[in-house]
């Protein structure tokens, strides 16, 4: 609403009536009756530069019109002082915290402050944007807004346009924009993926720096390693175009992990613990008549998990989206991001390889990429630092599955309470999901003599992890079962492509499952693909100890299933990245970007 110039008021309304005649007074801060004249609510404005931004015509004329004011000032000889011309920011108030978490952390860094500083929640702040991600159901529009802005080259270090959510299923209009679009962002000096090459996030984690901001047009661009703010067509134009962001600093929450993980639980039961444990505290409720959610608007910090791979780390980012969270930080080990970054840029080399553009870009993150592993360090959340909330989860008692129950991803129940319920289709894909999981999945299926009584829908995240997953002939067992194979990209999770039967009940491996997603009145569970598997075999949600018992023989093989897509072990890769070298001149530019981090 910022952006559109709109006036937004957040104000208590139980008291009003419906057709009563109201005056509201922005400056004052306070609702009238218009026939009585007393006071109905009193309120204040999240920021007075609010009325600025509605009396520019929204928050990103704005900050043009500041730019244009400073850099006139400083050709007349001026000083950059605007406070006479502008309503300017104002720090917040109060006594300065003991320490910073590791989100305030990256955005202070991302702002130019000292080494170790951070921006306090509350506090404007406009951190610059390392990468920007841009998909296709809002790239158009993040187009038209690109032209507004005349950008004729992108200030953000890397920006990314994905075609995810239409390759599959395209409408004369997605074709033309398949035809168009990459042309666009590449002649800006933007990377283009292809039709086909899978979903967005898959791809643009694979090219993220370390403890650096970004943004992206998908409410799910969530970092594991940094940080996203997500936005629409218009903040990501204006981030791409300038390369920095407006930001009002969230509060952040953090949830921390400890004990073991106990026989049969995956990442995605970790991820559901979140919003189950949140429940129990009485930090979130179900309900939508006064419901609460201690996570909306604020950033989801992750600690206790450091060894986790970058793979696994971003099911736990990913799913920060479904609590509504601003954005999501994990504190991993540098040991799992130095292999992620080496397979990375083995993967980088091969998009140069295969002709992938723009070239500079590609190389230049590249470069990024080779200074950061010449002095992997990472930043800390500091140990005196403030939270909204904490949210201690102790692995030792998560011994069965958590689910989300059908038409609310925060609604949470253990397998044994739903367990047997009848299952008519099931989906494995999402970018919650990567290759292990279609591993798992396929070594269950496996077994399986004869046709499901399911209806198995399959789609892996990228055509990376299809041909690999071919190589090794799951796709052979998938089609044995009859299951049905998607392209790779969002699938059923987007909802906008193919869909399941009308009335239906579902699990599914998808982010979310609000009412008739994924299909007419269907009933959706969300879980991990192991569950999936196993109910798609069953046809019906296990009993604890059935499913724990097809689980002991995915652990047997657990070292095979559990391989991530490590690029620089992968003998195609390797030969098409030892055929690129990267320029001195992107090579001095990324030596410049890391040195002013």
């Amino acid at each position: 609403m910022e952006d559109a110039g709109a006036l937004p008021i957040e104000m208590d309304v139980s008291s009003m009536e419906t057709g009563q005649v109201i005056e509201v007074y922005p400056h004052d801060g306070k609702t009238v009756d218009l026939k009585t004249g007393e006071t109905i609510c009193e309120w204040q404005l999240k920021t007075p530069v609010i009325l600025d931004e509605v009396r520019a015509g929204g928050r990103i004329p704005l900050i043009i019109g500041q730019g244009i004011t400073r850099k006139a000032r400083a050709a007349l000889g001026m000083d950059g002082d605007l406070s006479s011309m502008f309503t300017l920011p104002v720090p917040p108030s109060g006594k300065k915290p003991e320490g910073f978490t590791l989100a305030q952390k990256m955005v202070g860094r991302a702002c130019g402050l000292k080494e170790g500083e951070g921006i306090l929640p509350g506090q404007y702040c406009e951190p610059a944007m390392t990468t920007v991600g841009s998909q296709d159901t809002t790239g158009p529009m993040t187009r038209d807004e690109l032209r507004s802005l005349a950008c004729l080259g992108f200030s953000a270090d890397l920006v990314m346009q994905s075609f995810c959510h239409t390759a599959a299923y395209p409408k004369p209009v997605d074709v033309e924009t398949h035809s168009s679009l990459p042309d666009f962002i590449r002649t800006r000096g933007g990377v283009s993926l292809r039709p086909g090459d899978g979903i967005i996030h898959s791809w643009l984690n694979r090219m993220l720096i370390p403890d650096t901001v970004g943004t992206g047009g998908d409410s799910h661009t969530r970092f594991p390693i940094g940080i996203s703010f997500p936005a629409g067509s218009g903040l990501v134009a204006f981030a791409g175009a300038t390369g920095s962001m407006p930001l009002d600093m969230p509060e952040s929450v953090l949830v921390r992990y400890s004990g073991t993980m106990q026989e049969g639980i995956t990442l995605r039961d970790l991820v559901q613990a979140i919003p189950w444990t949140a429940e129990q505290m009485g930090l979130l409720t179900t309900a939508k008549q006064n419901k609460k959610n201690i996570f909306s608007g604020r950033v989801l910090e992750i600690q206790g998990l450091p060894d986790l791979k970058c793979e696994q780390a971003f099911e736990l980012s990913d799913s920060s989206a479904e609590r509504s969270a601003a954005g999501c930080t994990i504190q991993l080990n540098k040991e799992p991001i130095i292999e992620y970054l080496n397979s990375n840029i083995v993967m980088l080399k091969w998009m140069i390889a295969e002709g992938y553009g723009d070239l500079r870009t590609l190389e230049r993150r590249i470069s990024r990429m080779e200074q950061w592993l010449l002095n992997p360090t990472l930043l800390e959340a500091d140990p005196g630092a403030e939270y909204a909330a904490i949210i201690e989860i102790d692995l030792d008692t998560l011994t069965e599955p958590i689910l989300a129950l059908p038409n609310d991803p925060d609604a949470s129940a253990t397998l044994s309470e739903i367990a047997n319920t009848h299952i008519d289709e099931v989906f494995i894909g999402s970018c919650m999901t990567n290759i292990g999981h279609f591993r798992a999945a396929g070594k269950l299926l496996e077994k399986v003599d004869g046709a499901l009584p399911t209806r198995l829908w399959v789609a892996p995240p990228t055509k990376m992890d299809e041909a690999q997953l071919v190589e090794e002939g799951y796709y052979s067992i998938f089609g044995k079962v009859g299951a049905r194979t998607e392209m790779p990209g969002c699938s059923l999770c987007m909802g906008n492509q193919a869909r399941v039967a009308d009335g239906c009940t579902v699990v599914s491996t998808s982010t979310r499952n609000f009412p008739n997603r994924l299909g007419k009145g269907a009933n959706v569970y969300l879980s991990s693909s192991e569950l999936a598997a196993v109910t798609s075999i069953l046809g019906r949600l296990p009993e604890v100890e059935e499913y724990k018992a097809f689980m002991r023989e995915t652990n047997s093989s657990a070292a095979d299933t559990y391989r991530y897509l490590n690029f620089d072990q992968l003998p195609d890769f390797v030969k098409s990245a030892s055929s690129v070298e990267i320029s001195d001149e992107m090579k001095e530019a990324a030596q410049k970007l890391q040195m002013a981090k």
